[in-house]
C-alpha cells in the first residue's frame, strides 16, 4: 500500500511538475505543448486494432479524446514513478537523490521516441516532423523536466508521508 501511495504522489507530483513547464513554456518562451486531445484520439483507436496513423489530426475524432489524452498522461507519469520505485526501492524514497529521478526521466524518452511518435504518424523519434531535431530536443528537455520533478515530489512526499 506504501508504495501505490507513493507511486501515485511521486507521479503525480512529476507530472504536475511538467505540466507546469509545458505552460512556462507556451506563455513565455512562445512553445506550444502536446495535444492530450491527439494523445487521447490515438489511444482511443487501440481498441480498434488501429496502432498507427499517418496523420493523427486527420483519424476520427474519438469520445472525451480530450480526457482520455490527459488521463493517460497522469497515469503514465504514476506508472513511471513506480517504475522508479521498483528499481530503487522505498530506501529511495525516503531520502530521495537527484540521479535515479534523472535516469528514468531520461529512460521514459523511449516512450515518445519508439511509440506514441510513430503511432501518431511522426515517425520514429519525430523522424517524419518538419523539424525532427527541435521535436527531440523539446522531448529531451521535457523528459528531462519529468525527471526533476519526480525528483522534487519525492522530496516532498517524502516530507508529507512518514510511515
Amino acid at each position: 500500500m506504501e508504495f501505490l501511495l507513493r507511486a501515485v504522489s511521486v507521479g503525480v507530483g512529476a507530472t504536475v511538475v511538467l505540466d507546469l513547464w509545458t505552460l512556462f513554456a507556451k506563455r513565455v518562451l512562445g512553445m506550444s505543448g502536446p495535444d492530450w486531445a491527439m494523445v487521447g484520439r490515438w489511444i482511443g483507436h487501440l481498441p480498434l486494432g488501429r496502432f498507427r496513423h499517418d496523420n493523427m489530426a486527420a483519424a476520427s475524432p474519438v469520445r472525451g479524446e480530450r480526457l482520455i489524452g490527459w488521463s493517460a498522461h497522469y497515469v503514465i507519469g504514476i506508472a513511471f514513478a513506480g517504475l522508479l520505485l521498483a528499481v530503487w526501492g522505498l530506501d529511495w524514497a525516503y531520502r530521495p537523490t537527484l540521479p535515479p529521478a534523472l535516469i528514468v526521466g531520461l529512460l521514459t524518452l523511449a516512450a515518445p521516441f519508439f511509440i506514441l511518435q510513430p503511432g501518431m504518424g511522426a515517425g520514429i523519434a519525430a523522424s517524419k516532423t518538419p523539424k525532427p531535431n527541435m521535436a527531440r530536443l523539446r522531448s529531451l528537455v521535457a523528459h528531462t523536466v519529468f525527471g526533476i520533478g519526480l525528483y522534487v515530489a519525492a522530496l516532498l512526499t517524502a516530507m508529507l508521508i512518514r510511515l
